[in-house]
C-alpha cells in the first residue's frame, strides 16, 4: 500500500468516541455500502450452478443426478479453498485495491458459462472447469469480510459485519430469483445468442444466466476502485497472521461457523436440485430462491441481537432451532414408496433457512470477544494499545478463516444429497448426518461460551 495514496487512510481510530462521529462513520459507512453490492455479485456468480444445472437436461445435457449434484457442489469446494487463500489478502493487499480486483475476477466465469451452455457438446470436463472457477465468487467472502472488521469499532462490529454479510449473502436468492427470468428472453438481442429449444417448443437463453451479471462486475470493480479505501497499520505479511493458526478458539469457531454458514450455503447450493428430485411436480426453480432470500435478511436484520443479549447465548439456542427444524424436514420428505407433504417440508425449510442467518451473525459477533479476552492472556508482555492492535488484527484473520473453513458445507451438502440418493434412493441419511453435527455444535457452544463459568464466556 503506498504511503502517498490519496485512497489510504493514515489516521484510523475506530474506538475514538470523538475520531468516530467525526469522520470515522461516515468512511466506515461508504466502505461498508460499496462492499454489500460487491459481495452481493460474488455470491450470485459462486451459486449460479445452482440454477444453471436444473436447467441443462432441459436444453440437450444428457448428464446423471449424480453428475449434476457434483456440478452444484463444485464451486463449494473451490469457493471454500479460495476463501483459505483469500482470508490473509486484506493485510497483504489492501481492502480497496483488493476487492475491486476479485470482483472484476468474476467475469471469467460469467463469460465462460455464458458462452459453454449454448452448445450441447461442450464436453463435461468444461462444465467442471467452469463450477470450479466460479468459486472465485465465494473466495471474496473471506476478504470482504476481514476488510469491513478493520472498519468498525467492537461495539458496532456485530451490526456491521452481519450487514456485509447477510445483504452479501442475498446475491444468492436475487441469483435464484433473476435467473429464471432472464432466461426466458433474448436480454441482450444477437449480441447474447441464440436460444435453446426445449422438448415443448418453447426457447430459453440459458447464457444470461452469466451474461447477466457481466455489466454489473464492471460497474462493482470501478466503484471499489474509486471509492473505498485502504487503512494504513493493518499491513500484515502472511507469517505474521498465521499466528491464529495456533489459537485453539479459531479452530473451535471454525466448527461453529460450518453448522451456520456452511449450512446456509450448503443448503442454498443444493435446494433447488433437492426439490426437483423430491417433488418433482413442483417448479422448483420459482420457490427456491425463498431460502436463500430469508436466510440472509435473518442474518442482516439480527446481527444486534447478538451485541445485545451475546452471541454464545443466541448461537445456542439456534443450533436447538436448527436440530428441530431439520427433524421437520426429515417427517415431510416423502419415503420409498412415496407420500410426503411438500408444504410440511418447505415451511421447515425456511425456517432452517431463518436459523442460519441468525447464526451467522451470532458467531461472527462471538470472535472479537473471544480474541479480546485470549490475547491479553496468551500476549502478556503486550501493553493495552499493543493488545488491542493485535486483537483487531487477529480478529479480522479468524473472521476470515472461519469462513474458508465454513464455505465448504457449499461442497459437502449438495455432495450428500447426490450421494445418500445414489446410495439409499433419498437424502434422509445426509439429513439425519447433519442433524447429529448441529447436536455436536450445540454442546460445544455451551461447554466453551454460553454456560456458567464457561472457560471464555462470549
Amino acid at each position: 500500500m503506498s504511503g502517498h495514496s490519496k485512497y489510504l487512510l493514515r489516521d484510523w481510530r475506530p474506538e475514538d468516541v470523538g475520531f468516530w462521529q467525526q469522520s470515522g462513520r461516515k468512511i466506515a459507512t461508504r466502505n461498508l455500502w460499496i462492499s454489500i453490492p460487491c459481495l452481493l455479485l460474488a455470491f450470485a456468480v459462486w451459486l449460479v450452478w445452482s440454477v444453471v444445472v436444473a436447467k441443462l437436461p432441459a436444453v440437450g445435457f444428457d448428464y446423471s443426478t449424480d453428475q449434476l449434484f457434483w456440478l452444484a457442489a463444485l464451486p463449494g469446494l473451490s469457493g471454500a479453498t479460495l476463501r483459505v487463500f483469500y482470508s490473509f489478502m486484506i493485510p497483504i493487499f489492501g481492502g480497496r485495491r483488493w476487492t475491486a480486483l476479485s470482483t472484476a475476477s468474476l467475469l471469467l466465469p460469467a463469460l465462460g458459462v455464458g458462452f459453454a451452455v449454448q452448445n450441447p457438446d461442450t464436453p463435461y470436463a468444461i462444465f467442471v472447469v467452469l463450477a470450479l472457477l466460479c468459486g472465485l465468487g465465494g473466495g471474496n467472502f473471506a476478504s470482504s469480510m476481514a476488510n469491513i472488521a478493520y472498519f468498525y469499532p467492537k461495539s458496532s462490529k456485530g451490526n456491521a459485519l452481519a450487514l456485509n454479510a447477510g445483504l452479501g449473502n442475498l446475491g444468492v436468492s436475487v441469483m435464484q430469483f433473476s435467473v429464471p427470468l432472464v432466461i426466458t428472453a433474448g436480454v441482450f438481442g444477437a449480441l447474447g445468442g441464440k436460444p435453446q429449444t426445449l422438448s415443448d417448443g418453447a426457447g430459453i437463453w440459458l447464457q444470461n444466466a452469466g451474461f447477466i451479471w457481466v455489466p454489473f462486475l464492471l460497474a462493482g470493480a470501478v466503484a471499489a476502485w474509486f471509492g473505498m479505501n485502504d487503512i494504513d497499520g493493518t499491513r500484515a505479511s502472511l507469517r505474521e497472521q498465521s499466528v491464529i493458526l495456533q489459537r485453539r478458539h479459531n479452530w473451535i469457531m471454525c466448527v461453529l461457523y460450518t453448522g451456520t454458514f456452511g449450512s446456509f450455503i450448503g443448503y442454498s447450493a443444493g435446494f433447488p436440485l433437492l426439490i426437483k428430485t423430491q417433488f418433482p411436480d413442483t417448479d422448483a426453480l420459482s420457490l427456491a430462491f425463498l431460502g436463500p432470500l430469508v436466510g440472509a435478511l435473518s442474518r442482516a436484520s439480527t446481527g444486534w441481537i447478538s451485541d445485545r443479549f451475546g452471541g454464545g447465548r443466541i448461537t445456542f439456542w439456534t443450533f436447538a432451532g436448527m436440530i428441530v427444524a431439520v427433524a421437520g424436514v426429515l417427517l415431510f420428505l416423502p419415503g420409498q414408496s412415496g407420500g410426503g407433504n411438500f408444504l410440511g417440508f418447505f415451511i421447515c425449510f425456511m425456517l432452517l433457512f431463518v436459523l442460519t442467518g441468525v447464526g451467522n451473525a451470532s458467531t461472527f459477533q462471538m470472535v472479537p470477544t473471544i480474541v479480546r479476552q485470549e490475547v491479553p492472556r496468551l500476549m502478556p508482555d503486550l501493553d493495552s494499545g499493543a493488545a488491542l492492535a493485535q486483537s483487531e488484527r487477529e480478529s479480522a484473520s479468524i473472521i476470515a478463516f472461519t469462513s474458508a473453513i465454513a464455505a465448504y458445507g457449499a461442497f459437502f451438502i449438495p455432495k450428500a444429497y447426490g450421494t445418500s440418493i445414489s446410495l439409499t434412493g433419498g437424502p434422509k441419511a445426509a439429513l439425519w448426518a447433519f442433524c447429529l453435527f448441529y447436536a455436536f455444535c450445540l454442546l460445544t457452544t455451551w461447554w466453551f461460551y454460553s454456560r456458567r463459568n464457561a472457560p471464555v464466556p462470549a
